[in-house]
């Protein structure tokens, strides 16, 4: 099945589905939910094992970085398999994958070390990986390219909806209690089984579900492109690869250390932080991307990542200074302009690529959730050090290098459009 989707234009509208790939949109928007869920409870175990192990804020950043050293390994071998075998063999693998170092923490926490935690997690990262290099650049091309960022925010929205249930079913469920305690350490093999069952159950149902592979053609001549073809990778891919990087640095520190941020002085509880990260940051960073993706239809990609980039560098000023209740608002508010960066980022640092230069433009770029295993450690380092306050000047610099990129993305479709 080859992609042919030029401008199924809807009252005015480009249509964000081409009609013929709804059902494989739907399907593979699933998986989005429930890695979703799966990377939110890491937020969780992060504060979870402070408490109950007595490890530092770097230290504890291990669990990031360890699942996102698992995405940079991973990422171009995951891109390889599934361009033999096809998207379907890569998802079911990832899910597989996934649920295999979920059953590895019964035999790991055991041994009541934090240690030993890490290496289930990196075989779940290796899963993570496969099923997001599958499903990111496919739900691109299952409609209009120039609908491509807002199909990919609205599949990502999902995410978001897994990341609330992981976030706020995990929190209660470690800090439910006094949070502490020996058998806690044990208590993560549950929720991590639970999961496990999930995927491969859903690993089941792809085995006998066929879904079409959409072939990459060599492109049209690109709608202002200077040569007759689609561009290849250059300086705004690899710029925009650089710029994915930073994001995650961001994305990933903020989330790792929230409820430290919103405990560490007293303002929280771990419980009252964990319903505060899942139903206050979680909730909007969902209806960011919902809100963004279909504003998308209407409005320049280009236009609404700009200011969104603004946004988060103006959030996490404010979260810094000591204005109180006012901080830890902004850090809150921060999660809806940095909703839809990842996908924009990955969507835009792709367009107009063709054949294999997108398959291996989506696998680099996979590469970069390599920042989440840089921005965690620096910022444990920074938290331990000089306080969360300063700390969160990993992120504040990571992202103005993404609203660098904003400005240059908007004024090279301005360039065009002229």
């Amino acid at each position: 099945m080859t992609q042919r989707n030029t401008d199924n234009s809807n009252g005015g509208g480009i249509r964000l589905v081409a009609q013929q790939y709804v059902l494989p949109f739907i399907l593979i928007t699933s998986l989005f939910c429930l890695w979703g869920g799966a990377r939110a409870i890491l937020d969780v175990l992060n504060k979870h094992y402070q408490l109950i192990l007595h490890v530092s804020k770097t230290q504890s950043a291990l669990i990031q970085a360890v699942v996102y050293m698992a995405y940079f390994l991973g990422a171009v071998p995951a891109g390889m398999l599934i361009r033999r075998m096809g998207t379907r063999v890569g998802v079911i693998t990832g899910l597989v994958l996934f649920a295999v170092g979920s059953f590895m923490f019964m035999p790991a926490v055991s041994f009541s070390v934090f240690e030993y935690i890490l290496a289930p997690l990196f075989v779940i990262g290796c899963g993570l990986v496969l099923l997001e290099t599958a499903a990111n650049p496919y739900v691109t091309l299952l409609g209009d390219p120039r609908t491509s960022a807002g199909r990919l925010n609205i599949a990502q929205s999902f995410n978001g909806l897994g990341c609330v249930a992981g976030a706020l079913l995990g929190g209660l469920f470690f800090f439910g209690g006094d949070g502490g305690g020996q058998e806690a350490a044990a208590s993560i093999a549950v929720p991590y089984t639970v999961l496990a069952v999930m995927m491969l159950v859903v690993a089941a149902c792809f085995a006998f579900i066929k879904l079409p592979e959409v072939i990459l053609e060599e492109p049209h001549r690109e709608e202002g492109a200077a040569d007759g073809g689609g561009r290849r990778l250059g300086f705004a891919f690899f710029f925009g690869f650089a710029a994915l990087i930073c994001y995650e640095i961001s994305e990933i520190s903020i989330n790792t250390f929230f409820i430290n941020f919103m405990t560490d002085d007293g303002f929280m509880t771990p419980t009252q932080a964990t319903v505060a990260l899942s139903m206050g940051g979680l909730l909007l960073f969902m209806a960011g991307r919902v809100v963004g993706g279909l504003l998308m239809s209407r409005i320049s990609t280009e236009r609404i990542f700009l200011a969104c980039a603004v946004g988060t560098v103006l959030m996490v000023l404010l979260a810094m200074l000591p204005l109180g209740v006012l901080s830890k608002m902004a850090l809150i508010v921060c999660y809806v302009f940095e909703s839809i960066m990842f996908p924009t980022i990955f969507a835009l640092s792709i367009r107009g690529l063709g054949g294999r230069d997108t398959e291996t433009a989506s696998s680099i770029l996979m590469m970069s959730v390599v920042g989440g295993a840089i921005g965690p450690l620096a910022m444990g380092w920074v938290g331990d050090n000089c306080g969360m306050r300063a700390a969160l000047g990993v992120p504040l610099a990571t992202f103005a290098v993404v609203l660098a990129y904003a400005v240059f993305v908007r004024f090279r479709r301005n360039k065009v459009e002229r």
